[in-house]
């Protein structure tokens, strides 16, 4: 166990919020950042496991040694040694031998590579966003009865840095999964390759700027708490009270990583579902706007939409996204309205306003317009645009048919 003083650990702390920065992908993210944990937990292994979106299963990138942990295809939940830190039953594990402890050995367990390797002291604690576990820091050494409780409490910070980036990798990686099956899609449409590049384009320049977001911002308020620290460095004495403030930047740098998750619409879709995302984008929009547009929406599908594959409820989100900017940027409306209902065996989704109507929409539409059909069709939606006659606006409807496995579950 290492033991640095209070100053020594928060800059350990910060340079690893450092290494971080920038980091775009799950492996050299860990491989950053395992050098710098080494000062404050010393580890033979690193890995960091994240659950997939599913819940069902879990993959590890690990960085020291090697194990099958770290190969492909990821792993069933059921089968992780640690799952009960995963599944939110143990706030952390902590174990002086994992070669002879029979919580990582019960039936049907991956704890082979703890045998292989020799794996004896290890720690674990939870990655969490929201209060939802999203994976564990794992820390593993062959020198049994090494870690304490007070590692524990050094780690924990850690896995408070890791999370939210972890999570916006996550966010970045099934964003670029969504484009690579759209491409796919529509390339099964011949007349549809042009509108599913311009998509997939998108959705790359969206993952590299919640990248240079977390680059830009984070590196910048870092930056700052590191000089402060240097200069605390020259004072023969370092007070609880004069490392207050250096905590509070530290929280508050925490706090500004997760508002830029928030951020990132798929991600919203993932936590809260497909109506709190809309209705958030509805708020936001209009106040962003500062128009004064009274705005509705109702959900009547009774939980199927939130049932959909998740590349079809993104394509979806994004489609009523730019319904909703077109009317709340260019209708002059005073109303919006939503509404998210079933219709036989398909989900309908209206989007109503009572602007200025088609004669202005056919002048704004453009690519935005094109990009809203060519999204309905590669997920096999119908779309339409058209008049609404009962408010005067425009009515933007979408409707796609729920599988029949999918429908009423």
């Amino acid at each position: 166990m290492l033991s640095p003083a209070p100053a020594r650990l928060l800059d350990h702390y910060i340079g690893i919020s450092r290494l971080l920065a920038g980091q775009l992908d799950f492996h050299s993210a860990i491989q950053a950042v395992a050098a710098e944990i080494s000062h404050i937990i010393p580890h033979d292994h690193l890995d960091v496991c994240i659950i997939m979106l599913d819940g069902k299963y879990h993959t590890a990138y690990e960085t020291g040694i090697e194990t099958a942990w770290g190969k492909p295809p990821p792993a069933p939940l059921a089968g992780s040694p640690i799952r009960a830190l995963l599944w939110g039953e143990e706030a952390f594990l902590l174990t002086d031998d994992a070669c002879n402890d029979p919580r990582f050995h019960f039936d049907g367990a991956f704890s082979a590579p703890i045998q292989q390797q020799s794996l004896r002291s290890r720690l674990h604690v939870p990655l969490k966003v929201r209060g939802d576990v999203i994976g564990a820091l794992s820390c593993s050494s062959h020198t049994a009865n090494l870690y304490s409780m007070q590692d524990v409490q050094n780690a924990q910070p850690i896995a408070d840095l890791l999370a939210p980036y972890f999570f916006a990798l996550r966010a970045a990686e099934q964003a670029q999964r969504s484009a690579i099956v759209e491409a796919e899609a529509r390339a099964r449409e011949e007349g549809l390759r042009l509108g599913a590049l311009k998509l997939t384009e998108a959705l790359e320049t969206e993952r590299q700027r919640i990248g240079m977001d977390l680059h830009d911002q984070t590196l910048a308020d870092l930056t700052r708490l590191a000089r402060r620290i240097e200069r605390l460095t020259h004072l023969p004495e370092v007070t609880g009270e004069t490392l207050e403030p250096l905590s509070r930047g530290l929280q508050q740098c925490m706090q500004d990583l997760r508002q830029i998750i928030e951020q990132a619409k798929p991600s919203i879709l993932q936590l809260f579902g497909f109506a709190q995302a809309v209705e958030n984008h509805l708020h936001r929009s209009v106040s962003e706007s500062e128009s004064c547009v009274d705005w509705q929406l109702t959900d009547d599908t009774g939980g199927a939409i939130d049932s959909l594959d998740q590349t079809v409820s993104i394509a979806l989100f994004r489609i009523v996204q730019e319904a909703i900017n077109n009317a709340v940027r260019h209708s002059r409306a005073s109303r919006i309205t939503v509404r998210l209902h079933m219709v036989k065996r398909n989900i309908a989704i209206e989007i109503n306003d009572d602007g200025k109507g088609l004669e202005i929409s056919g002048k704004r539409a453009g690519s935005g317009l094109e990009n809203m059909r060519t999204r309905a069709r590669l997920i096999s939606a119908k779309f339409d645009i058209r008049t609404n006659a009962q408010m005067g606006g425009t009515c933007v409807s979408i409707m796609f048919p729920v599988p029949p496995s999918d429908h009423g579950r």
